[in-house]
């Protein structure tokens, strides 16, 4: 490995994934969403980038560990009890895998996230498409 591995979101030219969650998931709006991935690990495992979305509610069923860090918006997260946190400019979180609930966004929304996935099926397979592990939750 050599300083040109090192991926800066900043130079990169990621094109986006564009999508829209499953219309069976949506529960409030039209909320299209953008993923620009812009790392994923040899093994398949972890993947890092820059999500976006619009205003909008749907379920989301994490298996996967997922950093957050909101740079843009406001979203709010809630459980499947109805416990919400809302997520603001600068928030850093942890969502672990097995969460069940909701995200909804308020105003358009921005986060950097750090995706790791330790199923079985994922590891050391590189041929995983990258979209599929960057939004397996949706």
């Amino acid at each position: 490995m050599s300083i040109q591995d090192i991926v800066d979101f900043s130079q990169a030219n990621t094109q986006p994934d564009r999508y829209r969650p499953d219309p069976a998931k949506v529960l409030k709006g039209d909320p299209e969403q953008a993923v620009y991935n812009h790392y994923n690990s040899p093994c398949g495992q972890m993947s890092a980038g820059v999500w976006e979305g619009e205003v909008g509610q749907w379920l989301v069923n994490y298996t996967e560990h997922e950093y957050c860090e909101i740079v843009q918006g406001v979203s709010v997260l809630r459980d499947g009890d109805g416990n919400a946190k809302t997520l603001r400019v600068g928030d850093r979180f942890v969502i672990p895998a097995g969460f069940k609930g909701t995200w909804e966004v308020l105003e358009p929304c921005r986060k950097i996230y750090v995706v790791f996935d330790r199923r079985p099926e994922n590891l050391c397979c590189p041929g995983r498409p990258l979209r599929e592990q960057a939004r397996s939750h949706i």
